[in-house]
Parts: structure tokens; sequence; C-alpha cells
């Protein structure tokens, strides 16, 4: 038996030395001082002893109304069907976010869970001012529909216009109301394509970034420039209603509580002059969390018209702690999954006829209306 070299021997030792206090370097950083702690790595512990709800499982089926395709493969898909089936998810809706080529992929992946999955298909707005652009999306939306798309979305407008997530943010396109959608949002009634618009940012992105900002510790990168050509929020919120407004039989479900977190009396306003529109509550439990007893009130109000969906992945803790957010009345915790955001979340205490609606009802009552 060949001995090893002394240098094969030293470099091994070296290596695994270095791997070792690699290892400990990252579980045991040396402490910053206090004046020295930037922002983006604060992660506060609680250190009020409250109570600590383990929800393992959602306390009625669940029907997320919001994720996207974040399995790239079978090993990932049969992970996410996992997970699902552990935390109580009957169903995910996945928005493709593209058309074409990224439908058609996607559609090959996740055909493979049809109970599980349920894909929506997105626009390309590229050649958006080409001649000929909108029919070409009316005839997409039409193939994708006849090969299984139940919805659109989700496309985005943050104030540089509609895109959907492949465009880059300085791509120059168009608005909700803008009448070259007319002939799509048109489109998608007759087809019975609901369909899923993230409009504007949480409030705080679009204020100053300086010591005034509630929101200036939660990923500050995330930030809305005042440039020119680049809507503010009130004014993306206006684009929305008068687009919702021109196409009553078109289902509009807005994404992310429409970010009006920060006034849900906006939202209110919408829904009540909107009867064809939703809200989803995804990616912004952060935003409803400090805030518990008036979005109860809210969820309450408005039990008809909220659809559950997360926008987070598809890790067991993170729904699990959206369902700890709605299901009780912990107070003051720090989810780990969202470990930038510095607000301490509450849980609402839903009543159970909001959670089964918001879960899951909802969601069928949409599909139904479209069946009509």
């Amino acid at each position: 038996m060949k001995r090893a070299s002394p240098f094969l021997i030293t470099f091994i030792f070296s290596s695994v030395t270095c791997f070792i206090v690699a290892q400990e370097s990252e579980e045991e950083p040396p402490p910053v001082p206090p004046d020295q702690l930037l922002l983006r790595d604060y992660r506060p512990k609680s250190i009020f002893q409250t109570a600590s709800t383990v929800v393992e499982k959602a306390k009625f089926p669940v029907i997320d109304m919001h994720s996207h395709a974040y399995a790239k493969d079978e090993l990932m898909l049969e992970q996410w069907v996992r997970s699902m089936k552990e935390v109580g998810v009957e169903k995910s809706i996945i928005m493709v976010g593209t058309a074409g080529a990224g439908f058609d992929q996607a559609r090959e992946l996740y055909s493979k869970y049809p109970d599980q999955f349920e894909l929506w298909v997105g626009i390309d707005f590229d050649g958006f001012n080409k001649p000929g652009w909108t029919e070409h999306i009316v005839a997409e939306l039409e193939r994708c529909q006849k090969l299984g798309a139940r919805g659109v979305g989700e496309i985005n407008d943050k104030g540089r216009g509609l895109r959907g997530q492949r465009e880059p943010n300085n791509f120059p396109t168009l608005h909700a109301d803008d009448p070259r959608m007319d002939p799509i949002f048109e489109k998608c009634a007759e087809l019975g394509l609901p369909v899923s618009l993230h409009i504007a940012e949480p409030f705080w992105m679009y204020e100053p970034m300086d010591k005034t900002n509630d929101g200036l510790m939660n990923a500050h990168k995330w930030q809305i420039p005042e440039e020119p050509g680049v809507l503010r929020h009130a004014e993306l919120i206006a684009t929305f209603d008068r687009a919702v407004e021109r196409h009553p039989e078109t289902i509009f479900i807005v994404g992310h509580m429409a970010n009006c977190s920060h006034d849900l009396s906006i939202l209110a306003r919408l829904l009540d002059k909107h009867p064809n529109l939703y809200a989803d509550t995804g990616a912004r439990f952060a935003e409803l969390a400090p805030v518990p007893r008036r979005n109860r009130e809210f969820f309450t109000k408005y039990q008809d018209r909220i659809l559950y969906g997360t926008d987070l992945g598809f890790e067991k803790h993170m729904y699990r702690t959206t369902f700890r957010l709605f299901e009780t009345e912990d107070e003051h915790f720090y989810p780990h999954f969202m470990s930038n955001y510095h607000w301490a979340w509450h849980g609402m205490g839903l009543s159970d006829q909001v959670l089964r609606k918001i879960y899951r009802e909802n969601a069928l009552k949409l599909r139904n209306g479209l069946n009509r």
C-alpha cells in the first residue's frame, strides 16, 4: 500500500483546517460594536415572554393564489409537493410570468402534478409599440388557454410601466390603463382568465430614504427613485383603478394587498367600487403583521374578497409562519425567513369563518364565477 506524500497530507490537513475555521467563522461571527452595526445586519431577538404557537398545519385547506415557478426540476417539485401536503396547502397557483417557450417549459414540468398546481401565463411586453403586438398577445393567450392556462399573471408596474418577470426595470412600456391593453383584458374576460396585477410597491419605497422612513431598514435597495417618467404610488393606483373600471367583466386580482398595507382605506375604496376585484396577501405579511387589530377588522369586513397567497418560495416554515400570523394572537415575534425586516410580527387571530374564506373558499368562488 502506497503512503501519501507529505505534501498531500499537508494539503489535506490545511484544507480541513480551513474548512473548520470557515465553518466556525460562519457560526460565530465576531461581535460588531453598536456604533459600527449596519442597518442591513440588524437582527433583533424578542425579549418578551409571550405565547409562541407552532402551527404545523393550516386550520383549514389552503389554495395558495400567488406563487411562481420556484421548482426548476422534478426533485424540487417533489419536495414542494411534500411540503404542501405536510402544511395543508391543497393547490398552488403558479404564475409563470412569461408566454411562449417559457410557459411551455413550465407546463411540461408542472403538469406532472395537475391536482397540486395550476399554471397562469404572463404577457411579453417586448415590442408593445409595434403594429400587431396586441393581436399577437391575444393569440398567445388563446393558445395557452387551450394548453391549460387558467389565468394571466403576474404582470407588474412599479412605476416605469407594465412588464413581465423578465423585462428589466429600465424597459420602457405602458401602464394598465393604456388603450392597447383593452383588447387583452377583454379577451381575458372572454376566455375566463383572471388577471393578476402587481401595482406599485410598499409606500415606504417611494418615500425619502432618510431617518424618518419607517421602512428604511427593510432593504432600502428596493427604493423607487423619483425620476422623470416614473409614476408615484398614488398615480399607479389611479392607473389600475381606471383599468378595472373599464373592464367590469374581467376578474382582476391585485397582488400584495395593492401595496396599500400602510393605508388599507385605499384598497377598501377599490374593493367597494369594483365587484370584479380581489386582493391577495402575497409577500406582504411583514407589512400586515405590525398592526394586527386594524387588519383583523379589514379582513373581517372584506372576507369575501381577500385571497391567501405567499409569493415566498415553498419552505414549510414559511407557510407555517403565515398561518401563525392569521390564526393566532401571538405577539412580538420575528420570523426567521424574513430576517431583513425590522418590524415585529403580531398575530391577527382571524375567526374560523374568515380563515375558511381567505384560505380556500374565495378562490373556489372566483373559479366558479368564471365558469358561469
